[in-house]
């Protein structure tokens, strides 16, 4: 990936419309049922959660957004000074740029601004195939990260002119890299969301951690149209493309990964919806870009805070002190998203969205 493509995304997904139009998260189809008697006090309300062996403070990840060029530096910098700030997870833009140069890059090297947190490097699977399982396993070791996110593109490929034809070897590649790294490899989609079939072959290859990253929040594809000059009051049936990130969760939760809700994610309301239809983290990373466009570190930092502070509102609101008590709220499932529900159960031993909680 060019540098100057590196630097398109980031002033693109600043400052243009890159959402998704007609398709939802279906997060709009979770109500949560309001308790006006709760007995307690915002104190009492802990929103601790724990994800690769790290504790967090809140159930959040900072997902990936950049890196690789001089420009990503300070943001990453900001972005892993908040994350050690708030307690929360950070999860580095693509290293394809430390497998081309084969050495450390700046703009990933963040640990020392939060070596508290759990922090993930980043890498296609299509480059993880054609490398060797070290080379991979030196991009998590190199930056001191607790992990590696390998992420699954094809929709955002077929919209480039210069980008991947090739999908083979995928599986494969996921089995040698468990082996490799157990425990610290997750698999992500990248806007398009993941499907109970394809998470059941993640299963298999030995994955423990997956992002769903669905569909409802940013449109890779359309960020590469309109990267490629595409008029922007156009849209093709590629920017529209992908399981909602609510269908994606109820499909995935129940096979027992450690599972992060990404796509279209953008309050606290949506992080305590995600986690009641299964996820153990929500991620967000757009609407983080864009508040460090517009204030920098402080930005980001104000923005992130106030979605923990509405997510503890909400566990208010229906009784929750913990994560575990909001996980065994019952909400209202209706529309799109019911409809979705019951027309995937009768396909699976195990019906979708049935995970059991702890």
């Amino acid at each position: 990936m060019s540098q100057s493509r590196k630097l398109d995304h980031l002033k693109i997904c600043a400052g243009m419309d890159v959402e998704f139009q007609e398709k939802t998260t279906l997060l709009e189809d979770v109500h949560l049922v309001h308790d006006a008697l709760a007995d307690i006090s915002l104190k009492e309300v802990s929103t601790a959660a724990a994800f690769m062996g790290r504790p967090l403070k809140a159930p959040l990840l900072i997902c990936a957004i950049s890196g690789g060029v001089q420009e990503a530096e300070k943001l990453n910098g900001d972005l892993a000074r908040v994350a050690q700030k708030l307690g929360i997870g950070f999860c580095l833009g693509s290293q394809r740029p430390m497998l081309d140069r084969g050495a450390p890059i700046g703009s990933y090297e963040v640990r020392r601004h939060a070596p508290d947190v759990p922090i993930l490097g980043n890498i296609g699977i299509q480059q993880a195939s054609a490398a060797d399982p070290a080379e991979i396993e030196r991009l998590v070791t190199s930056i001191q990260a607790d992990g590696l996110a390998v992420h699954l593109n094809p929709a955002m490929e077929l919209s480039q002119t210069e980008g991947d034809r090739q999908f083979r070897r995928g599986f494969e590649t996921l089995k040698r890299l468990t082996r490799r790294m157990p425990g610290k490899i997750m698999v992500k989609e990248t806007g398009c969301g993941i499907s109970r079939s394809v998470a059941e072959r993640l299963k298999k290859a030995g994955v423990r951690t997956v992002d769903v990253a669905g569909a409802g929040g940013t449109s890779w594809t359309r960020v590469e149209h309109l990267r490629r000059g595409m008029d922007p009051s156009r849209r093709t049936w590629l920017d529209e493309w992908g399981i909602p990130t609510a269908a994606s969760i109820v499909e995935v939760s129940p096979l027992g990964f450690e599972l992060v809700a990404s796509g279209g994610v953008r309050s606290g309301v949506d992080v305590a919806k995600c986690l009641l239809l299964g996820a153990d983290l929500a991620g967000m990373a757009l609407p983080v870009l864009r508040a460090h466009a517009a204030g920098g570190y402080d930005g980001a930092l104000s923005f992130l805070a106030r979605v923990i502070d509405e997510l503890k509102s909400v566990m208010i609101l229906v009784g929750a002190k913990n994560l575990t008590a909001l996980r065994n709220h019952d909400p209202v499932i209706t529309g799109r998203l019911r409809q979705w529900i019951r027309s995937r159960d009768s396909r699976f031993r195990r019906p979708i969205g049935s995970r059991k909680r702890q």
